[in-house]
């Protein structure tokens, strides 16, 4: 099978011809169909966080694809069933975590691309307990960015507790950001959508985005003061200073809702202001399988619309470059 796979941090992935892996106990065989491409993807190709991959590896983590083939003790899937390789790859489903609804917290989680092999190739194994069914009426390139961006950002916004007409501003309007300006809306708020893209800040408002901000040619903090406060604040976008950003635009009682990671790893937050205003910083990571059913049930519902380009797997280089530069609309995902 073909695969893109990862042989040095930082080089350019390498076009591979290998083995169709077998699944094991437990595991499902999956032909791929789509793989959407995340900027985790990238940070993982380039070794950029504390705990690395270990290489040679094959990235993704928003692979939908055909169950061709079951491991042993599997009874839980069917041949033939599409679904898709979300994040959370493994998790014990035994720990304190997995047992109160917080498995993507779990200590022995595995992570599809990341600490297992993902979903940057032809076929995939990975465990039936952990793919998701995708329902019938979600085409395999909507639920690609639906499995990641999508549920991302889905469940940020519910750990922020919104309530109806409050103010949320999305930094970052992009794979993930073009949903997050949809899950806010659906969830009653009023959305000012931050970007230094125009382009990217036009699709906002066409997704629901009452207000726009472009942070490269007006102060955000400013902008988003005179438009009454953020009472959450969502950052996905990849920068400390945008972190830094978000916070300062919070009115009293915000939420910091921390979901992009940095290479560079830190921001710095006033003490004061965080104590006299009640602020509150909330880190969000991915979400459960339950957060991935519910993303696709309102997809299904026609809620939400994904924005989305396709590319070979042969360009995934200059599809990273793409993603780097900021040139793509929304997300790119790879098409078998």
């Amino acid at each position: 099978m073909k695969a893109a796979v990862v042989t040095e941090f930082n080089a350019p992935l390498e076009i591979e011809e290998i083995d169709i892996p077998t699944p094991g106990v437990g595991e499902v065989l999956i032909r791929l169909e789509t793989c959407g491409l995340c900027h985790t993807d990238i940070h993982a190709a380039h070794g950029d966080w504390p705990v690395k991959p270990t290489l040679p590896f094959i990235p993704g983590h928003e692979g939908v694809g055909i169950v061709e083939a079951l491991g042993p003790n599997v009874t839980d899937r069917v041949i033939g069933e599409r679904v898709a390789i979300p994040w959370l790859g493994f998790a014990c489903g035994e720990c304190r975590y997995c047992i109160d609804g917080r498995e993507t917290l779990c200590e022995q989680q595995q992570n599809s691309g990341y600490s297992v092999n993902g979903a940057f190739a032809e076929y995939a194994v990975a465990s039936a307990r952990f793919v998701i069914p995708v329902p019938a009426g979600i085409s395999a390139l909507d639920a690609a960015p639906l499995t990641c961006a999508g549920v991302t950002t889905y469940k940020a916004l519910r750990v922020a507790n919104i309530v109806p007409t409050e103010n949320v501003a999305v930094f970052g309007i992009g794979g993930l950001g073009h949903l997050a300006v949809q899950y806010a809306r659906i969830m009653g708020a009023t959305v000012i959508g931050v970007d230094i893209e125009d382009e990217k800040l036009d699709l906002a408002r066409e997704l629901g985005a009452e207000f726009t901000v472009n942070a490269a040619k007006l102060d955000p903090v400013d902008a988003i003061a005179e438009l009454g406060g953020a009472d959450v604040a969502l950052v996905l976008a990849a920068s400390p200073k945008v972190f830094e950003q978000a916070f300062a635009s919070l009115k009293r009682g915000g939420r910091l809702i921390c979901v992009a990671l940095p290479a560079e790893g830190t921001m710095s937050i006033p003490i004061f202001e965080t104590v006299l205003k009640g602020i509150s910083i909330i880190g969000s990571i991915v979400g459960t399988r339950q957060d991935v059913a519910e993303v696709f049930a309102l997809h299904l519902a026609g809620k939400t619309k994904v924005i989305a380009e396709t590319r070979t797997l042969e360009q995934v280089n200059t599809a990273m470059a793409e993603v780097l530069s900021s040139t793509v609309p929304a997300r790119l995902v790879f098409q078998f």
